[in-house]
């Protein structure tokens, strides 16, 4: 029988628990660094990129919220810096958002979209904007241009050109809504083509030197310090914007013409709701006769020369502007046609019209149209039996 070993841990004596002490103690002073296992740093590295993204994330949140509520970027400083180098309008359309507003300003060269936005909120401006054409001063600031929209304060003075007016009419308006501080008579005598044909040359033609026509119906707000001159130039301008994708020449009338015309068609139809159509089939029926060799016969144009009514006996009183009388167009414009009438004149109904008369009944008013004269005269014998003559 083999005799059993014995080991320190099996009889832990005092000599036995003094030498695994001793041996312990060694074992600690050993440089293991060699064989022991190394610690990877990517669970440090990738800590580090989640802290840093996720307080990005934190900030960019944080960014947006306050962005938001209009906070932000401090736009501050920009509200006080002049933005309107020179006298300016521009016009908000109804409905306009804050950012439609912003847009606008940036497309009339006031203000980037972004700063103005920005701007209307810190001044807690943003939901008030109103509807309205406004007149900017030149040295006006970012400010003021957003306090003026957003109060209404259009600035300036309101000038309004109806459709139809005359030279003669729109002077009085001038008058009017400058309190004198521009006469109709100071605008008339300035009113003349051989002052600004150099400058627009749709008035080449024009005949009498007469600006009538061109001075286009439309409502301005214009400034306290106006003169008759920039308010010609205004009109003008506007004609020429208005009318730069026209083709008004696109039925063999010279651009002068067309205008003579559109002014005569302004005069006869002013349709209701319903009978929006009437100024093509007017212009339709002033081709048609012209192409045909009969005169227009329009009471509109002898009534530029009366001021009013006409009678049976201004039809026989000769007379330039007299279309029963005189075949083709009256030789100037008789008034400022709307870019409704423009644009009948440039696109007329095709029809074999040749005759309209005025229908009123209490409710409405339109025109009858016929081909032969026999059919316009039943249609006027059946108004009169209808509704009196």
């Amino acid at each position: 029988m083999s005799r059993r070993q014995i080991t320190y841990s099996s009889h832990p004596n005092h000599r036995a628990r003094m030498a695994h002490a001793q041996g312990e103690k060694q074992f600690r002073t050993y440089d293991t660094s060699h064989i022991r296992p190394k610690k990877s740093k990517a669970p440090m590295v990738v800590g580090i990129v989640l802290v840093l993204v996720l307080g990005a994330a934190l900030i960019w949140g944080i960014s947006k919220f306050l962005g938001g509520l209009g906070g932000g970027a401090d736009y501050s400083a920009q509200g006080s810096e002049v933005v309107v180098a020179s006298s300016t309008t521009v016009t908000i359309p109804s409905g306009a958002t804050a950012k439609d507003v912003a847009s606008t300003l940036e497309a009339s060269g006031i203000s980037t979209a972004d700063v103005a936005l920005g701007r209307a909120k810190e001044l807690g401006v943003s939901d008030s904007f109103q509807a309205g054409t406004y007149y900017f001063p030149s040295g006006y600031t970012l400010d003021q241009v957003l306090n003026a929209i957003a109060t209404g304060d259009v600035g300036g003075v309101t000038l309004t050109i109806p459709e139809g007016y005359t030279v003669s009419q729109i002077a009085s308006a001038v008058e009017t809504a400058t309190e004198g501080a521009i006469s109709a008579q100071d605008f008339l005598d300035q009113a003349k083509a051989s002052n600004y044909a150099a400058s627009y040359d749709f008035l080449a033609d024009a005949a009498n030197d007469s600006l009538e026509g061109f001075l286009f119906p439309k409502t301005y707000v214009i400034s306290p310090t106006a003169t008759a001159d920039s308010l010609i130039v205004m009109m003008l301008d506007q004609f020429k914007t208005e009318t730069a994708g026209l083709d008004l020449t696109s039925q063999g009338l010279s651009l002068y013409e067309a205008v003579t015309m559109a002014s005569v068609v302004e005069r006869e139809a002013f349709p209701t709701e319903g009978y929006e159509n009437e100024r093509e089939l007017v212009a339709g029926v002033f081709y048609n006769r012209m192409n045909q060799g009969m005169p227009l016969q329009s009471d509109a144009t002898m009534m530029y020369v009366t001021g009013g009514e006409v009678t049976a006996e201004d039809l026989q009183t000769e007379s330039p502007y007299n279309s029963y009388l005189n075949a083709g167009l009256p030789p100037t414009p008789i008034c400022s046609p709307s870019l409704a009438s423009l644009q009948a004149v440039a696109s007329p109904a095709d029809t074999d019209y040749l005759y309209f008369f005025l229908v009123e009944n209490g409710e409405e008013s339109y025109h009858a149209f016929s081909t032969t004269y026999e059919e316009h005269q039943a249609a006027i014998d059946t108004y009169n039996k209808t509704y009196g003559s």
